[in-house]
């Protein structure tokens, strides 16, 4: 059946702290909901530095998201492993594993902006190799057991509920990301819909000896999907938040190819694409059941979305889509 995610970014270009502590407290209380309305998973990402309030710590908002819900899934798409201190993370990960009582999983990056290592004071040119060595301590941490770790000797406790870890994937969209996920021995979540890059994957697995893991591969459709009563009002009256959105992820991206991406410089171009989507609750209906949209994914604060619209589609979507397509089967997402 049609999968539903919904995302959380925070970015909000030229919200005041008030304005960011309202989209936090909004964020809880949506996923309070979605976790009562049938949604499949929540998704949350990382950067750092960004001059729209891009949420740093993915962790300690679904920690937070942990503790308002009981069922529902929550991705961390993706960590930057390299920018943290992988004991620490090791930690925090391991914590939130019981918080959640095991429903976080991770995606497992490298990140590609440079200006994030500089900020944080991380080498960039080593980066490949870094984050393989990061990974190698993530997981003898997560053992529990005591292991030597720069010329010392450290313990990270407690081992996480989930054993011997949390789910992981490796992303990217290189063919050397393929292949670190392989050798890694990493689920692999690419970030185009590339079907060689799948076949590296799998091969680089099988010369390791071993079976591929899971490809989580975006399946076509939209990035971000609204639900509204009319359609035409919500562009006239909220299509600039889209806009920015779209915006500010196309600059981030140089030649880096993404699912997310649209390169709109004006609401009308935006609306005229195939990434942002706005339907009413009956053209949503009928989209998935055809099988034009197998994966849904809202993002209700988009660009720091006002509090009505941001509502009106997480209610129509709960309350209206997801309810008719789940009394009438329509197959089954998958990579």
């Amino acid at each position: 059946m049609t999968f539903f995610a919904t995302r959380y970014d925070f970015r909000a270009p030229g919200a005041t702290p008030t304005g960011r502590a309202e989209l936090f407290k909004r964020a809880v209380e949506q996923v309070s909901y979605l976790d009562t309305h049938d949604q499949d998973a929540v998704m949350l990402s990382e950067h750092h530095g960004s001059p729209d309030g891009y949420l740093p710590n993915p962790l300690i908002v679904a920690s937070a998201f942990a503790g308002c819900t009981s069922r529902i899934p929550l991705t961390i798409s993706a960590v930057v492993v390299n920018l943290h201190d992988p004991l620490r993370l090791a930690e925090d990960i391991a914590l939130l594993d019981h918080l959640s009582g095991g429903r976080a999983s991770y995606t497992l990056g490298l990140g590609y902006l440079r200006g994030e290592y500089d900020q944080l004071g991380k080498p960039w040119a080593t980066r490949g190799d870094d984050i393989e060595r990061a990974i190698g301590v993530l997981r003898q941490a997560w053992t529990g057991e005591e292991f030597e770790y720069n010329g010392r000797r450290v313990r990270v406790t407690p081992t996480p509920l989930s054993q011997p870890h949390p789910f992981l994937f490796y992303g990217g969209g290189s063919r050397a990301a393929a292949r670190r996920a392989a050798r890694l021995d990493l689920g692999f979540q690419p970030q185009v819909a590339d079907p060689g890059l799948r076949e590296v994957y799998e091969d680089e697995c099988r010369r390791h000896g071993r079976q591929p893991g899971f490809v989580m591969t975006p399946p076509p459709g939209p990035s971000t999907v609204f639900c509204a009563e009319d359609p035409d009002k919500f562009w006239h009256a909220y299509g600039q938040f889209l806009l920015a959105d779209a915006r500010a992820y196309d600059a981030w991206h140089g030649d880096h190819a993404s699912h997310v991406r649209d390169s709109s410089t004006t609401v009308d171009e935006l609306r005229s694409g195939t990434g942002y989507v706005v339907c009413t609750p009956d053209e949503l209906i009928e989209r998935c059941r055809t099988k034009e949209f197998r994966l849904v994914t809202s993002h209700p604060l988009c660009g720091g979305m006002p509090e009505q619209p941001s509502w009106e589609s997480v209610q129509l979507i709960g309350e209206h889509v997801i309810p008719a397509l789940r009394t009438h089967p329509v197959g089954q997402f998958g990579g």
